[in-house]
């Protein structure tokens, strides 16, 4: 049946006006995944997966960094032929600096679940959001703050009256969609696919480790630890790698240009501190033959060590939340939970 017969006909400047108003920092300036994401409540990214399950041949388009979780979820209760994205400018950008979404989007990429590409900036001509496959399309409308879903599909009696102008409808905006992804740029996502991060951290870390690093990327949600944040995807990383006395410079390696590049190994510097400053871990200078020794990571703080990995971000939000002092570390009038010493703690 037709749920909405002049949805998709009049999604042209309904779902552009939507689109030029929603997320217009990812079509402006460089748009962090943190800065968009997690979502409480968000009505439209819950219509849109519900929308797109169970689905075939998918041609998005127009698609903004908030609602690329929902259609990676749909994805992976579909099946058949590639889905097809073109996202809105800034989105695959932003990608390279959010290890959940980044590497779930370029596990998408590399096992052809999706093919992932960037489209036109939202002021040149009618490019609203769409999703479209053979027997429906859907198409963003509506005002600030009251997005919605409209919908037209093809009725399955091909007799009824509305069939015919339905079915021109829907191939109408499918072809329209998929001029408009062949029309965009062929992008690829600036992260390691997460079976590559967790196969490259086996064999130039450990196996407790990759499980460890496993576990967290499964239980965060899209924009947590995001590359700006405090704490961060790198801090993280950093404190998971600490919990097994790793050398920091098996970390970088692992982590840099020469590894699976999800950011450059000095980078990661300023997050060792930060971390050393809490007194969650403590950097163990070993000497390793002439030259600069190499720095040991291990972890000293009990919940630290104690956690599951995937109790491992709570632990450390909580403490970056207390206060410090000028030199980052934890004031002395903040509450703390009783520490034993490294010499004394007992492994989980």
């Amino acid at each position: 049946m037709v749920a909405d017969d002049d949805a998709a006909t009049d999604s042209t400047s309904d779902a552009t006006s939507d689109a030029a108003s929603d997320d217009t920092r990812a079509t402006r300036d460089p748009t962090e995944v943190a800065d968009i994401l997690p979502r409480d409540d968000d009505p439209l990214a819950e219509a849109v997966e519900t929308a797109l399950c169970g689905r075939s041949e998918v041609v998005a388009v127009g698609v903004p960094l908030r609602l690329l979780p929902s259609i990676l979820t749909a994805r992976e209760r579909s099946s058949g032929p590639p889905w097809r994205v073109a996202c809105r400018p800034g989105v695959v950008d932003a990608l390279s600096r959010a290890l959940v979404l980044g590497t779930a989007a370029a596990e998408a990429v590399e096992t052809d679940a999706i093919r992932i590409r960037t489209g036109e900036r939202l002021d040149h001509g009618t490019n609203g959001t769409l999703f479209a496959s053979p027997d429906r399309v859907d198409a963003v409308v509506g005002p600030a703050g009251d997005r919605a879903l409209a919908t037209t599909t093809v009725d399955d009696d091909p007799r009824a009256a509305s069939a015919t102008d339905a079915r021109a409808t829907v191939r109408g905006v499918r072809a329209a969609a998929e001029s408009r992804f062949d029309a965009a740029t062929a992008e690829s996502v600036g992260m390691p696919s997460r079976r590559r991060l967790i196969a490259a951290a086996r064999e130039v870390l450990d196996d407790r480790f990759a499980d460890d690093v496993a576990a967290v990327l499964e239980s965060l949600v899209p924009g947590e630890f995001g590359r700006t944040s405090e704490p961060s995807d790198r801090t993280l990383l950093v404190a998971l790698a600490a919990r097994h006395d790793h050398l920091f410079r098996d970390l970088r390696r692992w982590v840099g240009t020469e590894g699976v590049g999800i950011a450059p190994g000095q980078e990661f510097t300023r997050d060792r501190r930060a971390l050393v400053e809490r007194e969650l871990i403590e950097s163990i200078k070993m000497p390793m033959g002439p030259g600069r020794p190499m720095l040991r990571l291990r972890a000293v703080d009990d919940a630290l060590l104690r956690a599951r990995p995937e109790e491992v971000p709570s632990v450390l939000k909580g403490r970056f939340a207390l206060p410090t002092d000028a030199d980052g570390r934890i004031r002395s009038d903040a509450s703390r939970d009783d520490r034993r010493p490294v010499w004394e703690r007992r492994r989980w």
